[in-house]
């Protein structure tokens, strides 16, 4: 990790109990950094500098909460939640890891780079729209805790009972990540009065080989036709069951079935706001599952599927996929990290030709793509507001299998004492962005022609 966290006037949102916490938070952070500098710590330090972030952290989550309960805050329930969700599930995690590990350097790492971004990102992103009254629009009909958590036991049972896998949830806010060789699969359901819900369940392809492959005994290494039918009936048997837990549900009638590209599913999804996007570990692969429900049918994009051209357009579908699979084998990854659209989208344009690219608009939603899709070469915004580059890549460089990921800061700022800073953190180069697109270009092409000479 960093020496420590630098505390920016930007984190205050004109609060004075909250702005004070949130500093005071920081500087107990800072101290467990020097705590885990040193290689002859005491145990019982660390765990007493743990409790005391903890206590700290709780009374903050009060003192805030009680702050927007008496301003009427319009989001104190979400507010709530993702306190709730950090207090009750991911400080106990971190809490155990430190604990079966005796406290080694490398759990610190990960608790302090956890608890860092954490902080950093909640600071400048949901505690300021306590005051700006501005929400998170993606998710704002996400469904709530207790029943994500009820979906979810729900999923996990029946991949059990389906497949004896024993499924974990990893994350209950999937922003659409791209993982492994997936299968993109939609299936859109209607009332007469043209409500509609949607349907997304997304699959990594060894997964319905290792499952829906091994009760067939299949020999294909590769998702083929006959598994992909399998599957399909298989997911709509799920959704069927899973559609039981919502009222009405007999009411609405399936309208259309699709097969998506990955591109698709992306340009679909962007468009959502789901209310459940839950993400789970199968042990043999993994598995999303997301729904949405919409006042009007959208069944834009995708492989329209139904009885009399399915098997012709299941063919089509994955001859397709492993056409784009060859071609994407043959290509470097490129995972691009920034807030900002217009940039994402002229990066993709710039590069898509000659790598496959990833896009991701915040720091932890780079650490997910990063897990789930390993790239061969990182481009990162340097100035991100939520969590910047600095702190991101810190978080990567905490964990130990992404330490060797080369990393290429993208910068607005080229002064001398900006491009110090940059430097300073040993990334293996950085760009300007004011630099014309086939300079940019250029720049990777080298990067990877010289890694390959090295090589």
């Amino acid at each position: 990790m960093g020496n420590q966290l630098v505390w920016n006037e930007r984190y205050n949102i004109g609060v004075d109990i909250i702005d004070k916490e949130h500093q005071k938070l920081f500087h107990i952070l800072n101290k467990l950094f020097h705590f885990g500098r040193q290689d002859e710590k005491s145990q019982w330090v660390c765990q007493e500098a743990v409790k005391y972030f903890k206590d700290h952290t709780f009374q903050h989550f009060a003192d805030e909460e009680a702050y927007m309960e008496s301003i009427n805050y319009a989001g104190l329930k979400m507010h709530k939640r993702i306190h709730k969700e950090f207090r009750e599930r991911t400080l106990p995690a971190l809490e155990q890891e430190l604990k079966q590990t005796n406290y080694s350097k490398t759990s610190i790492n990960h608790f302090l780079g956890v608890c860092a971004g954490w902080l950093v990102g909640h600071t400048l992103l949901e505690d300021h729209m306590i005051v700006s009254g501005d929400s998170a629009k993606h998710w704002k009909n996400l469904m709530s805790e207790e029943e994500q958590t009820v979906m979810g036991q729900t999923i996990v049972s029946l991949l059990y009972n389906m497949f004896q896998l024993e499924s974990r949830l990893i994350s209950n806010c999937y922003g659409g990540e791209k993982f492994g060789d997936g299968i993109y699969y939609r299936l859109i359901y209607s009332t007469k009065e043209k409500k509609s819900w949607e349907f997304f369940l997304i699959f990594e392809e060894q997964l319905i080989v290792n499952t829906i492959g091994s009760v067939m005994d299949s020999k294909s290494e590769a998702v083929n036709v006959m598994l992909m039918n399998a599957a399909r009936y298989v997911a709509r048997q799920l959704v069927e069951r899973v559609k039981r837990h919502f009222p009405s549900s007999e009411k609405f009638e399936i309208r259309e079935e699709q097969l998506l590209t990955y591109e698709q599913f992306q340009k679909v999804f962007e468009k959502r706001s789901p209310q459940y996007s839950l993400l789970f570990d199968t042990g043999k692969g993994y598995f999303a599952y997301c729904m949405t429900s919409t006042e009007m049918l959208q069944s834009e994009g995708g492989v329209s599927i139904i009885t009399e051209n399915a098997m012709t357009e299941v063919e089509k579908y994955l001859n397709q996929n492993k056409v784009e699979k060859t071609v994407l084998n043959q290509k470097k990854k490129l995972l691009v990290v920034d807030d900002s659209s217009f940039i994402l989208k002229m990066m993709q344009e710039l590069l898509d030709h000659d790598y496959e690219v990833i896009t991701a608009k915040s720091g932890l939603s780079a650490i997910m793509g990063i897990t789930l899709d390993r790239p061969d070469l990182i481009l990162l915004d340097y100035e991100m507001p939520v969590c910047n580059g600095k702190q991101v890549l810190e978080m990567i460089r905490s964990e130990k299998e992404f330490t060797d990921i080369p990393v290429i800061f993208l910068t607005s700022h080229t002064d001398k004492e900006s491009i110090k800073k940059v430097i300073a953190l040993k990334p293996v180069g950085y760009l300007s962005k004011s630099l014309p697109s086939e300079s940019v270009k250029k720049e990777i092409d080298h990067f990877f022609e010289k890694k390959m000479g090295d090589g």
